[in-house]
């Protein structure tokens, strides 16, 4: 089970039978809004709620990967562009629908809805 504290920790609990174990997985001191895995299981996306992505390879155990920072635009959510684990699309409060590559955080294209969106 992972969760996310409102500081910005990752935190991994592994449950089996009535025991479990935490660790903390990583730490990005900003608040975590949404946690999303890729069709895979492979990645896990962090969306903070002040427009930035983070990736986290749970097999690796390594720290938090800024992937993207999107701060500027109202940013609203973000998940995986399927199939696949390259590619995330975004959208923002004014309705513009962003694709960026997971490998390097490159802005590749985007779209405008012509409406303001809500979660």
């Amino acid at each position: 089970l992972y969760f996310s504290a409102q500081e910005g920790i990752l935190v991994f609990y592994h449950i089996k039978e009535l025991q479990y174990e935490m660790k903390i997985c990583a730490d990005i001191s900003q608040p975590i809004c949404s946690l999303v895995f890729s069709p895979d299981y492979t990645s896990l996306l962090l969306v903070t709620d002040q427009g930035t992505v983070y990736s986290y390879k749970p097999a690796h155990s390594g720290e938090a990967v800024k992937l993207l920072d999107t701060s500027s635009s109202c940013f609203l959510a973000a998940d995986f562009l399927t199939p696949g684990n390259n590619y995330c699309v975004s959208v923002t409060i004014s309705g513009e629908v962003q694709v960026w590559s997971l490998e390097d955080g490159t802005f590749l294209s985007k779209l405008n809805l012509g409406t303001e969106v809500h979660v």
